[in-house]
């Protein structure tokens, strides 16, 4: 049992990096990037928004869904339970944090549509995970987004001082930078056996 942990935790982090691997939360990924302490604040909502929508809606799709037999309607139900969550973290945000609710902009309410968070609840029930394997998927799934968008944005940040060609500065650098970090996250895919 402890093994099958392990591997969601590397598949979530490396191996199935939303990002990285899977290509999903890229609006984001690149738009909040350009400073680290946005990036982190980006990340942090995203974790927080990961799990607690893997719990719940393992929890509406298991308890639910699939007693009344309605589980075609479970994109709607887990948009639903995610743009909760993400009004939740922006209440927050606005009450607590002003600056941070102000850096983040229109990327906050995105999360909502942010194809990586649908996709990690998707997956919940595509694999069969239990309840706590849902919810770490969830965890780690936004610990491995956090940890991209993180990496981009330390990257971006010494982009701005680096002496770049004027062809590739501001928006074609950070793509090549966020290019190279994928194919270096490829090299975890041999972890799980993949």
């Amino acid at each position: 049992m402890e093994t099958a942990y392990f591997a969601i935790f590397i598949g979530g982090i490396f191996v199935n990096n939303f990002v990285l691997s899977q290509s999903l939360g890229i609006c984001p990924f690149l738009g909040v990037s350009k400073k680290t302490e946005t990036a982190l604040g980006m990340g942090l909502a995203v974790i927080f928004v990961m799990a607690l929508s893997s719990l719940f809606t393992y929890i509406v799709y298991t308890w639910i869904l699939t007693p009344l037999n309605i589980q075609y309607i479970q994109t709607i139900a887990f948009i639903l339970i995610i743009a909760s969550f993400v009004q939740l973290v922006e209440m927050v945000l606005k009450k607590f944090s002003p600056s941070l609710y102000g850096a983040l902009g229109v990327y906050l309410p995105l999360i909502t549509t942010n194809c990586a968070v649908l996709g990690v609840t998707l997956l919940n029930v595509q694999e069969s995970y239990n309840i706590l394997e849902a919810f770490l998927n969830g965890l780690f799934s936004g610990v491995g987004f956090t940890l991209a968008i993180l990496l981009l944005a330390g990257i971006r940040e010494r982009l701005v001082k680096s002496d770049i060609p004027e062809s590739f500065k501001g928006f074609p650098i950070t793509l090549i930078a966020a290019a190279v970090l994928s194919m270096a996250f490829t090299a975890f895919s041999g972890m799980l056996g993949g």
